[in-house]
């Protein structure tokens, strides 16, 4: 009989979500490729599995439900997202009175929370089906990889049922999670400055919010009444904490907080993690405290940011997932860097098995999935005391959002992140947008600095309507389209002009309120972009001296928005 372990194309060292999905992107890209998965744990898993990434985003739900086809999944078995939501309620019962930002309409590009239990026990039989050979309880002991510019196979040793096997494959990639199994192996491990811890748990039935007052007017701002659904995120100086419903029947709780403002000592049980809340957001904690909301489990995480030297390699092998690179749970970009990632490895391991030499397609791909990480990054490191700021964050939102939405997304989700010819076009807006939000993160944090010294805050009370933003409403429609690439080169730079307009417009609205902000831009020049109408509606502001007739006053001298 043949050897089962030999002769393996693609060997995935993890099964959860990084690791099952890759398997089902190379079936579906080519049949007839052999794939071995190997997982330690077995399935079924519970349902609300104890996992990170329970709220997908536009990248990765574009994955999930039109890359890897599984739509219908989705729609029948999890729960479509409601948008994210933020309320500023630091200290305060009164949820209704505080400053809300969310869509009071569910804008076009859907998004859901995934309950991970029930989700990859979907996706280890789905890739079972299509002939992925998946082995649970399957320890990884060993990893070997082929000498360095050879043809040789990778080994990888693991053991099952108290027996050791040898498996042998062309191409190995780590989807091992935190265990980082090849980052370790191979010393890729690369520390990040962003320092910020989290604690999370799990407690059974629903947490609706929108329930939690009796103003009639509040309660109908959202028709139909959902604000359950949503990513809800309750924010406070140098910390959020998040909400998410899954389709169990649980809800996913967690604080995220800078390290340096909320010590991981006072969160890190949750006896803890309860007494925070009855301090920062008690309302949340008196919805805990019912008899029906019987804890799950809990757990906390020091420092959860890392990098990685090394992801994708010549010599055949790859990281994939949380084994390689994680961000920030804020905007919930896991499964979007899992797609990306994914989507990298099976171009190379598609040239690979065509003949082709993939060096240079290594290198550039890997060059491309750390700008998006490091650039993305901006948008965490060292704002988390923004998070407080009930005039600042909402606009950041926006900004943050915007920048998404001009840029990485429309690439994905046209299908083209990996071509390089249609990325070198664009390499120049890509580069002016890159810059400018650097910049715009640098205001923000001035403006938030600046408000904090000052003791400013905006009126309590404010309905802050994303799906009323006509523009901003469109930039996510648009990514259900499917442009040509003329087209979307078109409207990457249309949308990287409208980033100017709206840098210029918040760069005015700053220095109306703090003037000693006009110097404080880490880019030389001045905005490029006169602002003659506003993007954002007054309110978004909160200023009451804003220009009549809704219109922008003239761009600050000194204020540089673009490089």
């Amino acid at each position: 009989m043949p050897d089962p372990h030999a002769n393996i194309d693609v060997l995935i060292l993890g099964g959860g979500l990084a690791g099952l999905s890759l398997a089902i992107e190379l079936k579906r890209r080519d049949s007839a490729i052999t794939i071995t998965v190997l997982e330690r744990n077995t399935h079924p898993a519970p349902e609300a599995a104890f996992k990170v990434g329970e709220s997908t985003v536009e990248i990765g739900a574009h994955y999930f439900s039109t890359v890897l086809g599984l739509r219908e999944h989705l729609d029948s078995r999890q729960i479509r997202k409601f948008g994210f939501r933020f309320f500023f309620s630091d200290g305060r019962e009164d949820l209704d009175a505080t400053t809300e930002v969310g869509v009071r309409h569910a804008l076009p590009m859907m998004s859901w929370q995934l309950d991970r239990g029930r989700f990859e026990n979907f996706l280890g039989e789905h890739a079972a089906s299509l002939g992925v050979d998946f082995r649970q309880g399957c320890k990884v002991v060993g990893v070997d990889l082929a000498e360095p510019g050879s043809d040789g196979a990778h080994q990888v040793r693991h053991a099952r049922d108290g027996v050791e096997s040898v498996s042998t494959a062309r191409w190995v990639v780590d989807a091992s999670g935190r265990a980082a199994l090849l980052k370790r192996k191979l010393g890729l491990a690369k520390p990040h400055p962003h320092d910020a811890n989290a604690a999370w748990w799990r407690v059974e039935g629903r947490l609706d919010p929108g329930s939690w007052s009796s103003d009639l007017d509040w309660k109908q701002r959202c028709q139909p009444a959902e604000r359950w659904r949503s990513t809800n995120h309750l924010c406070g100086p140098g910390y959020w904490f998040w909400m998410i419903p899954l389709a169990s029947d649980v809800h996913s709780l967690g604080i995220v907080c800078d390290a340096r403002m909320h010590p991981l000592d006072t969160i890190n049980s949750h006896d803890k993690a309860m007494a925070w809340l009855r301090e920062h957001q008690p309302r949340v904690a008196q919805a805990l405290d019912a008899p029906q909301h019987a804890v799950r489990d809990f757990r906390f995480l020091r420092h959860f940011s890392h990098d990685c030297e090394q992801v994708f390699s010549a010599e055949r092998w790859a990281i994939t997932g949380e084994a390689g690179l994680f961000l920030d749970p804020f905007y919930s970009p896991g499964s979007d860097f899992i797609a990306i990632s994914n989507g990298y490895i099976c171009e190379l391991i598609g040239k690979d098995r065509a003949g082709a030499r993939i060096g240079a397609h290594a290198e550039l791909y890997q060059q491309l999935l750390f700008s998006f990480f490091d650039n993305t990054m901006t948008l965490y490191q060292d704002q988390y005391p923004l998070f407080g700021d009930a005039l600042v964050m909402p606009l950041k939102v926006v900004w943050d959002y915007t920048y998404y939405w001009s840029l990485l997304a429309p690439l994905y989700t046209a299908g083209k992140i990996a071509d390089l010819s249609l990325m070198g076009r664009l390499r120049k807006p890509l580069e002016r947008a890159t810059a400018l939000n650097k910049t715009m993160q640098v205001l923000l944090r001035g403006w938030g600095e600046a408000n904090a010294a000052a003791g400013y805050a905006p009126p309590d009370g404010r309905e802050l309507d994303q799906s009323a933003i006509g523009w901003f409403r469109d930039l996510n429609g648009a990514l259900v389209d499917s442009p040509d690439d003329a087209e979307l080169s078109a409207r990457i730079r249309a949308n990287v002009e409208r980033m100017e307009l709206l840098a210029s417009e918040m760069a005015q609205q700053a220095c109306r309120q703090h003037p000693a902000l006009s110097g404080m831009s880490p880019v030389d020049g001045t905005a490029s972009a006169d602002a003659t109408a506003m993007l954002l509606p007054p309110v978004w502001y909160g200023l009451e001296d804003l220009p009549p007739s809704g219109k922008a006053a003239s761009p600050t001298p000194g204020v540089a928005l673009t490089a």
